[in-house]
C-alpha cells in the first residue's frame, strides 16, 4: 500500500517520480497537503535518491490551486505574528531539499500550484498542454505561498507585477520568454527530456551535485522577511467580506471541479459581476 493518498511515487536508480492523482483537479487541500508534507521530510533524511521529478497523471491539471472552498465552512486561525503560513514554510522546504527537483508541467497549475513548482529547482511545461497563473488578485489576494517573491526574483519587477496584478492565465511559451520555466517543449518530448535530464544528473557523484545547489542557493534564496510579509498580508485579508464574496461566487460558477470555470480560470475569475 502506497504511503501517500493524493500521488504515487516510483523510485529507480537515484531518480524519484511523484505522480500526483488527486481527483477531480488535484486540489491543492488539506490531503494533498499533508501528503507533500510527508514527501519533505522522507526526501530530507533520503540519501539514495539524487533527483524528484513531479507530474500529474490528469493531463488537464497538475495541480490546481489552493483550497479556497475550504475558507468558506472551515476558516483557518489568524496567522501567528512574524511567520511564513505553513504552506510558504512547506514550500521553501522542497526549494531546501538535497535532492535536484524537477517540475513537469502538463495541465493547470494556478496560485499554489504554481508557486509549488516555483519552489523547485526547474520547470519545464508541455508548449500544447501547460497553463500557469497567480489568480489571487480576482479575489482581493495576493499569492501568499512564495508566488510573489519567487516570481520578482525569476520575473523581474514588471513582469512579476503583469502576472500577479493581471490574475490571467500564460502558456508555457510565454511563461518560458519570462523565465517562469526553464523551457516550452512539444508535448510528446516532456517526459523524455525530463527523465533524460534526471537520469543523467543522478549519474554524477552526489558531493558535486550538492556542492552546486549550496552555492546556486547562497545567491538566489527566497528572502525569508518577504515571504513572512507575504503571508501576512495574504492572512490578512483571506477572511475579508470582499474576498469571501468573490471565492463564493467562484464555487456557485463552477469552482474546484472540472468546468469551464477552472479551465478558463484566468478569464472566468475577471467576470465577476460589479
Amino acid at each position: 500500500m502506497s504511503d501517500y493518498k493524493t500521488f504515487s511515487r516510483t523510485d529507480h536508480q537515484g531518480v524519484s517520480v511523484i505522480q500526483f492523482d488527486h481527483p477531480p483537479i488535484n486540489l491543492m487541500d488539506r490531503e494533498l497537503f499533508i501528503d507533500l508534507l510527508k514527501l519533505a521530510k522522507a526526501l530530507e533524511a533520503d540519501t539514495e535518491t539524487r533527483v524528484v521529478i513531479f507530474r500529474s497523471a490528469n493531463p488537464a491539471f497538475f495541480i490546481a490551486h489552493y483550497d479556497l472552498g475550504s475558507q468558506l465552512t472551515q476558516p483557518g486561525p489568524p496567522l501567528p505574528e512574524g511567520q511564513a503560513s505553513l504552506m510558504s514554510q512547506l514550500f521553501t522546504r522542497f526549494s531546501r531539499l538535497p535532492q535536484v527537483t524537477i517540475g513537469e508541467l502538463r495541465g493547470r497549475a494556478r496560485g499554489a500550484g504554481s508557486e509549488f513548482l516555483l519552489a523547485l529547482d526547474m520547470r519545464f511545461a508541455s508548449r500544447e498542454n501547460a497553463v500557469l497563473g497567480q489568480p489571487e488578485i480576482a479575489v482581493g489576494l495576493l499569492p501568499g505561498a512564495g508566488g510573489t517573491v519567487r516570481l520578482s526574483q525569476l520575473l523581474g519587477r514588471g513582469r512579476a507585477l503583469e502576472v500577479c496584478l493581471g490574475g490571467d492565465d500564460f502558456d508555457a511559451d510565454t511563461a518560458a520568454q519570462y523565465g517562469w520555466i526553464n523551457r516550452a517543449v512539444p508535448d510528446a518530448q516532456l517526459e523524455e527530456l525530463c527523465m533524460t535530464l534526471a537520469r543523467r544528473i543522478a549519474s554524477f557523484p552526489a558531493s558535486g551535485i550538492a556542492h552546486v545547489k549550496a552555492v546556486v542557493d547562497q545567491v538566489s534564496p527566497a528572502h525569508p522577511a518577504a515571504l513572512i510579509n507575504e503571508s501576512q498580508r495574504f492572512g490578512a485579508d483571506m477572511n475579508s467580506a470582499q474576498t469571501l464574496e468573490r471565492v463564493q461566487w467562484m464555487m456557485d460558477n463552477g469552482g474546484q471541479v472540472d468546468s469551464l470555470m477552472e479551465r478558463e480560470l484566468g478569464t472566468q475569475v475577471a467576470r465577476f459581476p460589479d
